[in-house]
């Protein structure tokens, strides 16, 4: 996924997730750049989906 502030590109593992800074920490979904901590949405299934594709067909 990409930080809608920094620009950061990272996996959604790597980000911080559940962090409680909010006061939602179970069902807060968002996910924190592991650079600025920006709060980004998760990334859409779709969107994982498309980008594996994109990835397979690449190395080939």
């Amino acid at each position: 996924m990409k930080c809608g502030y920094c620009g950061h590109e990272f996996s959604q593992e790597e980000g911080i997730t559940g962090c409680g800074k909010c006061g939602k920490p179970m069902k807060c979904r968002m996910v924190r750049c592991p650079r600025c901590y920006y709060e980004n949405p998760p990334e859409l299934t779709v969107v994982k989906k498309i980008k594996e594709i994109l990835t397979k067909n690449d190395k080939h």
